[in-house]
């Protein structure tokens, strides 16, 4: 059954969100800190990606097998934390409002990241990866659902690109300041500037469809119609609602083979090649989102021009397939080949934006935060079994497994081929009205 549109409202609330709404400095604002937020939260979100071996090695593991084998194991506890956070946030938003879902998960992660440039042990780095996580999942979705919902609809997927874009210039800026600063430093800033941008979102206004379906909510109480909001078990019942949440997790999952396989175990990729100069994790990180950004941007373009979330996204998934192809042919040739390709995969990852506004607009009002915010995170989480099948597939000195660039390359095309075929069962949701339930 497709979801049902909500009956028409009245109300200020409600009529600020019709399509031909004007632009006013409220909405540009949420938009500005809906993008701010991203940009913080993606600095700190790979920030790990860059500083895992030198804050490994500072605190005492130094054996280079020990910091692939404990970095993946701190990778995914951050990964599992973004999981139960993108639940948790998602559930926050419906309930309580996307506003303050936001300030609740930027505090949280703020605060980690800073207690995070003092860790000591590997136990205090596990702990406060986990919390980071938690914290980091609820942005995004937030974001993403109050700007797809203050937006007119023709202008709702050139706003969620913007806040993608410059959320990516934030994992660009990672890349500098990891080159730059040293690791302690890294993580401080990136909590210095997230407790910033609470002053920000003082004056962001809160979304009308959200705050029309709180109201009708309250009366569907009194009238005996229940209406449940950020319920996360709705997203599990009935089982094509179920299918259509998965579908959505399976079509952004080959983001995230590139982001936990490629772009972290990038200085491994590049032994396996023997390229002579060592792979620098903080350039891989550069000029790999700053080919995501260039993505992000024409990923954007190309929806509004051709109109079409679902066939944006699966030429970027051919054009995945095919980078990831080219990248294990030319990145050998020397370490300068090596970032580029990464420019280039990553650049074809760049249906990020596209990926995360087509979740939103996949629900009702009642259940967008819960699965905005929980899917890109379920997506995220995906990489500890990618990850854990790819050092699988590779093995260890002790018992190698499979030649490791063929093994990265097949799961790859795998993981891009399941993709595929997600994104094409699901519906265009484009030119869809967003004021509506799930029943």
């Amino acid at each position: 059954m497709h979801p049902e549109p909500s009956s028409a409202s009245s109300g200020g609330a409600t009529a600020a969100t019709a399509p031909e709404r004007p632009l006013d400095r409220r909405t540009i604002l949420a938009v500005v800190a809906a993008a701010l937020g991203y940009f913080v939260d993606l600095f700190d979100l790979v920030l790990f990606s860059i500083l895992r071996v030198p804050s490994l090695k500072a605190i005492g593991v130094t054996d280079p097998e020990q910091l692939t084998i404990v970095g993946k194991r701190l990778l995914d506890i951050q990964l599992v934390g973004m999981l139960l956070g993108g639940l948790a946030f998602g559930m926050l938003g419906d309930r309580f409002g996307r506003l303050r879902t936001l300030f609740g998960s930027i505090l949280l992660y703020s605060v980690a990241n800073i207690l995070n440039a003092f860790v000591t042990d590997v136990w205090q780095y596990e702990v406060l990866r986990f919390v980071a996580g938690f914290g980091l999942a609820g942005e995004l979705g937030a974001g993403i659902t109050l700007v797809a919902e203050i937006l007119p609809t023709a202008k709702r997927g050139i706003g969620t690109a913007l806040v993608a874009v410059v959320g990516l210039c934030g994992a660009v800026a990672a890349g500098v300041a990891g080159k730059y600063l040293a690791w302690n430093h890294c993580y401080l800033l990136g909590g210095a500037m997230g407790l910033a941008l609470l002053v920000l979102r003082v004056g962001v206004v809160e979304s009308g469809l959200y705050e029309g379906t709180r109201s009708r909510a309250k009366e569907s109480r009194t009238d005996g119609t229940r209406i449940h909001r950020g319920n996360p078990l709705q997203l599990l019942w009935p089982p094509r609602r179920a299918w259509r949440f998965l579908l959505v997790i399976l079509c952004g999952m080959p983001i995230w083979f590139v982001g936990g396989v490629m772009f972290v175990f990038a200085p491994e990729l590049g032994r396996v090649m023997k390229i002579a100069e060592p792979i620098e994790p903080a350039r891989v990180i550069f000029w790999a989102y700053l080919g995501v950004v260039v993505g992000d941007i024409a990923s954007g373009v190309m929806s509004q021009l051709i109109q079409s979330r679902k066939r944006t996204i699966l030429v970027f998934l051919v054009g995945l397939a095919v980078s990831i192809w080219f990248f294990f042919k030319v990145a050998p040739q020397g370490a300068w080949h090596f970032y580029a390709m990464m420019s280039v995969v990553g650049a074809a990852t760049g249906y990020w934006a596209i990926f995360v506004t087509t979740a939103s607009e996949q629900f009702g009002t009642n259940l967008r935060a819960t699965a905005a915010t929980s899917a890109p995170n379920f997506v995220r989480a995906m990489a500890v079994p990618i990850t854990s099948i790819w050092l699988a597939l590779k093995g260890t000195a002790d018992a190698p497994g499979y030649d490791p660039v063929q093994a990265t390359l097949s799961l790859g095309l795998v993981c891009v081929a399941i993709g595929v075929v997600a994104t094409g069962l699901l519906e265009e949701t484009f030119h869809r009205d967003l004021d509506y339930l799930e029943h």
